[in-house]
């Protein structure tokens, strides 16, 4: 039986300080093969642009890894095990492990993670829409027997479901769980989860990360505040766990930290209201949610195309592409925001990740 993970005391502060964590794409070939060379590369520029974590076998990296003609979660998550444990990192860095799946697949999942040294499971809850939130409870108290858990509340345009507040109250008292990633896309739904948290006698071991790609500025800058039982508690949303954040991660990384300077300065702060407007546009041209999110890991694919990560935009599923007027709102993006790209970081990069 394999011994249970747990983060180390580091890895519990920087968590708890915030992190860049990426979401992980796929890099493959015109013929739909893993192209692992780039696969290294990608985990090798998320590292070199100074993220905390990335997240590997999640939505980003094609859930179709799992199918049996494919057969490639194992292997992706071994490849950029491989990398970081390459990379002798001196600061803490969280490999996160994309779990899913009825009970028993995610408890095998689970395990390969174990086995391959991740130290946390993002543990989704798309596809299980027929389940009540008792069976999700059991499933997530499980999962977190094994290994620290990081929630994963999911927009219900792209496979969630809407969770009461009573259901992340008893979520966060699960002993385990170490963070919940927020990405309903929706203001009501994420102050669910944040009170939820505050009302649970574990608030001060959970970390909030956002992953409302909309709104992902506003998130960080937001202290929320609530009364219970007569006292005030404080809570923040300290770092991202994104898709957004796979492209274009070295000037996240810059974001993050400026963030955590302004957010004592309401002046600075105000100034930021204009950087969200301008990281959620981006966003849209990437994501593509004028087409139902169609085109989201296309779009990721092309901007990593462009900078010579990636050899195409291909995806597992051939029906995947770029959506009508995405490419060019993607030429629009680096025109209107220079500023937000990291290409020249890249360039000067590239040919030391891919050798």
């Amino acid at each position: 039986m394999l011994q249970r993970r747990d983060l180390t005391k580091e890895q519990r502060i920087a968590l708890h300080e915030g992190l860049v964590i990426p979401a992980h794409p796929l890099a493959l070939t015109a013929d739909r093969v893993l192209d692992e060379q780039s696969q290294r590369a990608l985990t090798r520029y998320y590292i070199g642009a100074g993220s905390g974590g990335i997240a590997v076998g999640v939505h980003s990296t094609q859930f179709e890894i799992r199918d049996a003609k494919y057969n490639l979660f194992e292997k992706v998550l071994r490849l950029a095990s491989e990398e970081v444990d390459r990379a002798a990192l001196t600061r803490p860095f969280i490999k996160v492990a994309g779990i899913c799946g009825p009970t028993e697949q995610a408890i095998q999942e689970t395990d390969i993670a174990i086995s391959l040294g991740y130290d946390a499971a993002l543990l989704s809850m798309g596809g299980l829409t027929g389940w009540s939130e008792a069976q999700i409870l059991d499933r997530t108290a499980r999962i977190a027997e094994k290994m620290p858990v990081i929630g994963f509340y999911l927009q219900p345009s792209v496979g969630g479901k809407v969770y009461s507040f009573d259901f992340w109250e008893k979520f966060a008292n699960i002993p385990g769980i170490v963070a919940i990633k927020m990405a309903p896309f929706n203001r009501y739904q994420t102050i669910d989860v944040v009170r939820a948290v505050c009302y649970s006698d574990r608030r001060d071991e959970i970390a909030l990360y956002t992953g409302n790609d909309d709104n992902i500025v506003n998130d960080l800058l937001t202290v929320y505040k609530f009364q219970v039982a007569g006292k005030q508690i404080e809570k923040r949303i300290v770092g991202g766990l994104l898709g957004h954040w796979a492209v274009w991660t070295q000037k996240a990384v810059e974001l993050l930290d400026e963030v955590k300077r302004v957010r004592t300065n309401p002046i600075l702060a105000a100034e930021w209201l204009t950087r969200n407007v301008e990281i959620t546009e981006t966003n849209a041209a990437f994501f593509d949610p004028a087409h139902g999110f169609a085109g989201c890991i296309p779009g990721i694919h092309e901007v990593l195309r462009r900078q010579g990560l990636l050899k195409g935009t291909w995806c597992l599923n051939p029906h995947e592409e770029l959506s009508p007027g995405q490419f060019e709102e993607i030429d629009r993006m680096y025109r209107d925001y220079p500023h937000l790209n990291d290409d020249a970081f890249v360039k000067a990069n590239l040919a030391n990740w891919l050798s």
